[in-house]
Protein backbone atom coordinates (compact mmCIF):
# COMPACT_ATOMS: atom_id res chain seq x y z
CA UNK A 1 0.00 0.00 0.00
CA UNK A 2 1.22 3.47 -0.76
CA UNK A 3 -0.23 6.94 -0.48
CA UNK A 4 0.76 9.83 -2.72
CA UNK A 5 1.57 12.87 -0.60
CA UNK A 6 1.32 16.16 -2.47
CA UNK A 7 3.01 19.23 -1.02
CA UNK A 8 1.98 22.77 -1.91
CA UNK A 9 3.63 26.20 -1.60
CA UNK A 10 5.94 26.49 1.45
CA UNK A 11 5.44 22.80 2.28
CA UNK A 12 6.78 21.80 -1.17
CA UNK A 13 9.74 24.10 -0.71
CA UNK A 14 10.51 22.64 2.73
CA UNK A 15 10.10 19.05 1.53
CA UNK A 16 12.16 19.69 -1.58
CA UNK A 17 9.52 18.01 -3.73
CA UNK A 18 5.96 18.50 -4.93
CA UNK A 19 4.97 14.87 -4.28
CA UNK A 20 6.17 11.51 -3.07
CA UNK A 21 4.87 8.02 -2.41
CA UNK A 22 4.69 7.01 1.28
CA UNK A 23 3.90 3.70 3.00
CA UNK A 24 2.77 4.83 6.47
CA UNK A 25 -0.57 3.35 7.53
CA UNK A 26 -1.94 6.20 9.68
CA UNK A 27 -1.97 9.97 9.41
CA UNK A 28 -0.05 10.31 12.69
CA UNK A 29 2.69 7.98 11.42
CA UNK A 30 2.79 9.92 8.15
CA UNK A 31 3.20 13.24 9.97
CA UNK A 32 6.10 11.88 12.04
CA UNK A 33 7.82 10.23 9.08
CA UNK A 34 7.71 13.20 6.72
CA UNK A 35 9.23 15.44 9.41
CA UNK A 36 11.96 12.85 10.01
CA UNK A 37 12.66 12.66 6.27
CA UNK A 38 12.27 16.40 5.62
CA UNK A 39 13.39 18.29 8.77
CA UNK A 40 12.54 21.67 7.23
CA UNK A 41 8.85 20.68 7.50
CA UNK A 42 9.09 20.67 11.31
CA UNK A 43 8.09 24.34 11.65
CA UNK A 44 5.49 24.20 8.89
CA UNK A 45 3.57 20.93 9.17
CA UNK A 46 1.70 21.79 12.39
CA UNK A 47 0.18 24.82 10.65
CA UNK A 48 -0.79 22.92 7.49
CA UNK A 49 -4.19 21.55 6.58
CA UNK A 50 -4.00 17.87 5.69
CA UNK A 51 -6.59 16.69 3.20
CA UNK A 52 -7.04 12.93 3.07
CA UNK A 53 -8.64 12.11 -0.28
CA UNK A 54 -10.04 15.64 -0.21
CA UNK A 55 -11.39 15.69 3.37
CA UNK A 56 -9.59 17.67 6.06
CA UNK A 57 -8.38 15.68 9.06
CA UNK A 58 -6.73 17.14 12.15
CA UNK A 59 -6.83 13.87 14.08
CA UNK A 60 -5.28 10.48 13.38
CA UNK A 61 -6.99 8.35 10.74
CA UNK A 62 -6.17 5.14 8.93
CA UNK A 63 -4.70 5.56 5.46
CA UNK A 64 -5.95 2.15 4.29
CA UNK A 65 -7.55 2.61 0.89
CA UNK A 66 -6.48 6.25 0.67
CA UNK A 67 -4.94 7.43 -2.60
CA UNK A 68 -3.55 10.84 -1.66
CA UNK A 69 -2.86 13.27 1.16
CA UNK A 70 -2.49 16.97 0.35
CA UNK A 71 -0.31 19.15 2.61
CA UNK A 72 -1.59 22.73 2.35
CA UNK A 73 0.15 25.48 4.32
CA UNK A 74 -1.83 28.58 5.26
CA UNK A 75 -2.18 30.96 2.34
CA UNK A 76 -2.04 34.73 2.68
CA UNK A 77 -4.13 37.11 0.66
CA UNK A 78 -7.66 37.12 -0.44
Amino acid sequence: MSVRVRYFAAAAEAAGTDAEERTETTLAALRAAVVDDHPALRGILDRCALLVDGARHDDDVSLAGITHVDVLPPFAGG
